[in-house]
């Protein structure tokens, strides 16, 4: 086959799995996992064989008219460089692990079946973003993540907080897509194409007019697909789904699209040295501000979440500075350690019954309880927290040493102050992700007090593929003088300056967060606080939809209330209970969005009812009132109707005597 022909084949094998998943799910369940996981298999080694014959040179382009439209095109239309072809093969990969994952940790829900094939669909759609050279069949796969994410958000629909947050992620990332939609248009409009190649063509050549407009109205788009600041607010929320589910959003689909676009179309922003500003500005705020909030979560998905926002602003941040060989590296390094670290905390979650890190600190034995998360995360933390040689360290450390370039004026059509705020954000972000990291492995494994509960074994398709991710969360980044021909023919190579700055505050963090802990551990006593009850085995997605539903543990008589031992609320002092709710930004868009619109609804509803309706129940009452009246007068009775005509006629006479008398 034709490399051509192999690219169609890696999205459409997934879609084929969800339709024939759906399809079958119900009638012949028993093909309904080797459905979920086969095509994704099969598209992960098709995504290999597709990167190794285009081989980081010559992309690989082909194209077709889907119809005609009489203006602009569009297209079906493929375009594969090193980029796309080692993207596909982190969301292939994630995706067979997740799948994977899955048959074991949700094998007794009964919704398994749809949730396997959406999973499938949403894997299509990335890998249709990934491949596609026209914006409006990536616009397609765009929107389907977008509507997978709202049914997957809200698996678990029976709880609130599910329902709440697949509402408010659908909502959000709309919010962004409106004017990402208006800026497809006008950089169509600008280039005349939607092909991609075309579009980077016209840029080159200065045929851009409005760079600035352009640029702005697609980064609204990317701040909600990509969970930037300031529409950044639903993916803590969207922790409410299964975890796997959270694991595919924030390690290779749905957030990658946003920084992976931006990629695919970096000259167009370039164009615009304000744009760049702006995207730097909006890199080094979401950084800054996940890492503190991060610092400051009880549950473990959202500490996670909130990681998977800052880390996004670190690949923003390296394309703000023009580098998107160094935003694409740390994107995939970043899906190998986070997918593993979400995936871990799964089986963390079957175990101790709870999300609350506060519960798993007062939990004796889980360390011994769950040893493949425990060796597992601890190797995902590091690369985290980018200390070598984890691959977190050399894909962080290009992005700062991109930073570094741009601030000391060596990168062209880069604002020097672009480069200064990243690097200064990133480097105060690497302390904080340190620490972060650390108080999580402390809180989760080695705490003091009660017996963890016993959930029963973990099964061995979750606890497989933890270390089957460990492999490349540890050795990917050893593996930086084979990329360059994927990665423009740019150097991988640390630099001393910004390795050692940035190793540097990574340790003072973990260090310092270790002591806070020992220090909050001696002055909290750790004394036991109740005992644990134990617990019949059960399903890994059942336990975390019932704490999820509760926000107290899922089992056992475990306190729920805040770790007197934890160190986050010591390093952050009066800014801890800020920071434990997203710096209260839910708070500000609902005073400034949400109530004004609800007033303004009830106005409107006021209005509709006291007023409109009002007058349109007087149009129909006057004339009911009126033909009342004159069913009244008809009675039938020959009395009546002689002595109304006397009457009549008495009055008339009178009436005319007095106009007789008032003229003489």
């Amino acid at each position: 086959m034709t490399t051509t022909t192999l690219a169609v084949l890696v999205p459409l094998l997934p879609f084929l799995g969800a339709a024939a998943g759906l399809l079958l799910g119900r009638t012949a369940p028993g093909f309904t996992r080797p459905l979920a996981v086969l095509p994704s298999v099969a598209a992960l080694a098709l995504a290999v064989v597709v990167a190794v014959r285009q081989g980081g040179g010559q992309a690989v382009d082909a194209a077709t008219e889907l119809t005609p439209t009489g203006s602009v095109p569009v297209e079906l239309a493929l375009h594969i460089d090193g980029f796309a072809a080692l993207v596909a093969i982190l969301v292939g990969l994630v995706a067979t692990c997740v799948q994977i994952y899955s048959t074991g940790y949700l094998r007794n829900d009964p919704r398994y079946s749809s949730y396997a094939a959406l999973v499938s669909l949403f894997t299509s759609a990335m890998l249709l973003v990934v491949y596609s050279g026209d914006l409006m069949v990536l616009l397609v796969g765009w929107e389907i993540m977008g509507i997978c994410s709202y049914f997957l958000v809200g698996h678990y629909w029976e709880t609130p907080e599910a329902r709440a947050a697949s509402i408010k992620a659908f909502l959000v990332t709309k919010l962004g897509d409106v004017p990402f939609l208006i800026g497809l248009f006008a950089l169509a409009a600008d280039t005349g194409s939607f092909r991609i190649t075309k579009i980077l063509g016209n840029v080159a050549s200065g045929g851009l007019d409005h760079p600035t407009l352009i640029a702005l109205l697609l980064l609204a788009g990317v701040a909600g697909k990509s969970a930037q600041f300031p529409l950044h607010t639903w993916l803590p929320d969207a922790m409410a789904g299964p975890t796997p589910v959270s694991a595919l959003i924030h390690a290779a689909t749905m957030v990658a699209a946003g920084v992976y676009f931006i990629a695919r179309l970096l000259p167009v922003f370039a164009a615009s040295a304000a744009a760049l500003v702006v995207l730097a500005v909006m890199a080094a705020v979401t950084m800054a501000g996940s890492a503190l909030a991060a610092l400051a979560q009880d549950d473990i998905k959202r500490v996670l979440a909130y990681s998977t926002i800052g880390q996004l602003g670190y690949m923003t941040g390296a394309l703000a500075v023009g580098d998107r060989g160094a935003a694409v590296f740390h994107l995939l390094a970043h899906g190998a350690f986070k997918a593993l670290l979400f995936l871990a905390a799964g089986v963390i979650i079957h175990a101790a019954g709870t999300n609350s890190l506060a519960a798993m600190s007062r939990m004796r034995d889980l360390r011994a309880r769950v040893p493949d998360a425990y060796w597992t995360m601890t190797v995902a933390l590091l690369a985290l927290a980018a200390i070598p040689p984890f691959s977190g360290f050399f894909s962080k450390e290009s992005v700062l040493g991109a930073a570094e370039h741009a601030a000391v004026g060596h990168a062209e059509s880069v604002p020097g102050a672009a480069g200064w705020i990243v690097l200064v954000s990133g480097l105060v972000t690497a302390l904080l992700t340190a620490a972060y990291a650390m108080r999580l492995w402390l809180l989760a494994f080695h705490g003091h007090g009660t017996e963890a509960p016993d959930h029963g074994k973990r099964p061995v398709t979750m606890n497989s593929v933890l270390w089957l991710l460990a492999l490349p969360s540890l050795a990917f980044g050893l593996a930086t003088g084979l990329l360059p021909d994927w990665f423009d023919g740019r150097s991988l190579t640390p630099t001393l300056t910004t390795a050692v700055l940035g190793t540097g505050v990574a340790l003072v963090g973990g260090i310092v967060t270790y002591g806070a802990w020992r220090h909050t551990t001696a002055m909290a006593g750790r004394v036991p606080l109740g005992a644990v009850a134990a617990h019949p085995d059960a399903d890994g997605g059942l336990v975390e939809a019932e704490a999820i539903a509760s926000h107290t543990p899922a089992y056992g008589d475990v306190a729920s209330a805040p770790d007197p031992a934890d160190p986050g609320r010591l390093l952050l002092g009066p800014l801890h209970r800020h920071a434990a709710v997203g710096f209260h930004l839910d708070a500000v868009y609902a005073a400034l969005f949400v109530r004004p619109v609800q007033a303004a609804a009830t106005l409107v509803r006021f209005l509709d009812r006291e007023v409109v309706d009002t007058y349109v129940r007087g149009a129909g009452a006057v004339p009911r009132w009126l033909g009342a009246a004159v069913r009244r007068s008809q009675t039938g009775n020959l009395q009546t109707y002689v002595s109304a005509l006397l009457a009549g006629t008495v009055v008339l006479v009178v009436a005319a005597l007095l106009v007789a008398t008032a003229g003489a």
